[in-house]
């Protein structure tokens, strides 16, 4: 008899062999206390972050809802000698957008925007379908307009502070003092030169945005602005504008295609006046040309003529080859120097040292300038400033043209004498005149004003020296010289005149340069001014004729306007300097 036995009720299946796991005990205790660490550990991150270091969280939650926005400087103001303003920064507006948030404004809401901005809607709509999360709508908008635009709330639309540049003068001194971009950096001039200084440097201020960045708190400032540093020029305005209006005249009487002026004192160097035409307006500049841009008494360069005389004069006079009244020999009005021939204007005969500046002899001129080695001319050339920069900081400066003197053939060193086969430009032309007025010392120049500090020049010639060539400089301008339109009542002035041919394509084209370079009073100089008329076609083309006039209005305000003694009668009566010079 089977006995069959009933399995038990109370088996677990966990029980079969083959659903059993035998793992080892330090295998188990291992697994174990690597949960627990992994646990500890972030437990141990999360105090770490929470508590000991939140920089981190804190950082991130700022970045979803804190800005930092810059704070604009404004750009230091450039004034004349005395205050009056010239370049200063006024407060405008920019609008900008956040194009996706700005793209839900209504469409009578963009209507108004563009109005506003005086856009059309089209390109209005061009400006919001940008991509990128932030887009200039419109710069340099005037505060009361962004007002109206702020009272619409229009989404996704903003502003913020920023400075546009204001010129008071105008176009009277646009190429001296230049203009800035829509970013408030320097790109001409003064504006340019000194930009590191009338620049500053921006701030900042932490505020709290919402989503769509509308600025909801400010926090406050973090770093505040540093406003750029004043400017003072030692330019004068009054004396600006009398440089300025002249020499337009002079152009437009003249039918000349430009023309520069500059005024130096004597006595420091400063440049109280430097005027350009054809000019433009710094406040308006839609319709410029580059010609509107140079600034040519800086930046141009010109063959000077005659005007180079007195200084081949001052040499063979300081190194003891002539005296003031040396007779030259110029008859027949010409010289032949190889295969090439010099030719005076108008033939004379016989004259002194001081009638060949008087007369303007090229012939007596030539014979001068031949006594010397062509270093020793080349070297005086050198030492006046002709070949290299005035050093102005100004941008554009140009060195001009003197060859070595090992190239030159005596044809060459002739022609140099009077001023062919040099290229100078106004500013080095009236720099080199200094030596003049200040008994033989050559004037650094300066743009700033320099508060009376004394200056002091490099000695060129003997005083002695100097003293005669002012002497011939002031026979120049009497009815028997070549400048009887450069005269100014009330005062002894002197000075030279130049008329030389254009250079173009390497060959003398049958256009002219006029110029005239003078100082006064004669008796105790104080100012120096320089004047080149571009191309005259209104009939007249010698300098005394067409730069000559300009000059006398120029010199006569100037010394008005600074108040300096006059040192001769109201009405010019013939000069007396050749008996004084010697």
């Amino acid at each position: 008899m089977v006995v069959r036995r009933r399995p038990q009720r109370g088996h677990r299946f966990t029980e079969s062999p083959v659903l059993q796991l035998a793992l080892q005990g330090w295998r188990s205790r291992t697994v174990g206390l690597l949960l627990m660490a992994a646990f500890l550990a972030l437990v141990a991150r999360g105090f770490y972050l929470q508590v000991i270091n939140n920089d981190f969280l804190q950082e991130k939650g700022d970045s979803r809802y804190r800005r930092d926005i810059e704070v604009s400087a404004s750009r230091g103001k450039i004034t004349d000698r005395n205050g009056d303003m010239l370049a200063v920064s006024t407060p405008m507006k920019s609008i900008w957008a956040i194009p996706g948030d700005a793209r839900t404004m209504a469409g009578d809401q963009k209507k108004q925007l563009a109005a506003l901005l005086e856009m059309s809607p089209r390109e209005l709509d061009g400006k919001l379908a940008s991509e990128k999360t932030f887009t200039f709508v419109k710069r340099q908008v005037p505060p009361e307009t962004a007002d109206r635009i702020a009272k619409l709330k229009l989404p996704g639309v903003h502003q913020e502070l920023e400075y546009r540049r204001y010129y008071p003068t105008g176009d009277m001194t646009a190429h001296i003092v230049g203009f800035t971009g829509v970013d408030d950096k320097g790109l001409e001039g003064v504006e340019l030169a000194f930009q590191q200084s009338l620049l500053g440097h921006p701030g900042s201020r932490t505020v709290i945005r919402d989503r769509r960045g509308s600025i909801v708190e400010d926090v406050g400032a973090t770093k505040p602005p540093q406003d750029g540093k004043d400017v003072r020029l030692a330019l004068d305005s009054k004396i600006q504008y009398l440089a300025f209006s002249n020499l337009k005249a002079a152009v437009d009487t003249n039918n000349a295609k430009a023309g520069g002026a500059i005024v130096i004192d004597a006595r420091s160097g400063e440049i109280l006046a430097l005027a350009n035409w054809p000019t433009y307006n710094p406040n308006n500049r839609h319709s410029l040309s580059g010609a509107q841009l140079r600034n040519r008494a800086i930046t141009d360069t010109f063959e000077p003529g005659s005007v180079m005389k007195p200084f081949t004069a001052a040499l063979a006079l300081d190194r003891g080859k002539v005296r003031f009244d040396t007779v030259i020999n110029t008859a027949p009005g010409k010289l032949t120097i190889g295969t090439a021939t010099i030719s005076d204007a108008h033939p004379h005969g016989a004259l002194t040292v001081a009638q060949v500046i008087q007369k303007s002899s090229n012939v007596g001129t030539a014979k001068i300038a031949l006594g010397f080695p062509p270093k020793e001319m080349w070297e005086m050339f050198d030492s006046v400033g002709f070949g290299q920069a005035p050093n102005l900081g100004f941008p554009g400066e140009v060195n001009g043209r003197l060859r070595p003197w090992k190239t030159w053939k005596p044809i060459e060193q002739a022609t140099m004498s009077y001023g062919h086969g040099i290229a100078v430009s106004l500013v080095q032309l009236a720099r080199a005149y200094t030596v003049f007025a200040r008994d033989g010392e050559l004037m650094p120049l300066s743009l700033i004003r320099l508060d009376d500090t004394p200056v002091h020049g490099i000695r060129i010639f003997s005083p002695q020296t100097v003293r005669e060539v002012r002497a011939m400089l002031e026979m120049a301008v009497q009815p028997e010289g070549t400048a009887p339109k450069a005269r100014v009542a009330g005062y002894r002035v002197g000075g030279k005149t130049g008329t030389a041919y254009k250079i173009e394509g390497g060959v003398y084209a049958r256009k002219y340069v006029a110029s005239f370079v003078g100082i006064a009073p004669i008796s105790e100089p104080r100012l120096v001014v320089a004047v080149m008329i571009d191309e005259p076609s209104g009939g007249a083309h010698y300098g005394g004729d067409v730069a000559g006039p300009a000059f006398s209005q120029i010199m006569s305000g100037a010394l008005r306007t600074l108040g300096v003694p006059q040192d001769a009668p109201v009405q010019v009566a013939e000069s007396t300097a050749a008996k004084g010079a010697l």
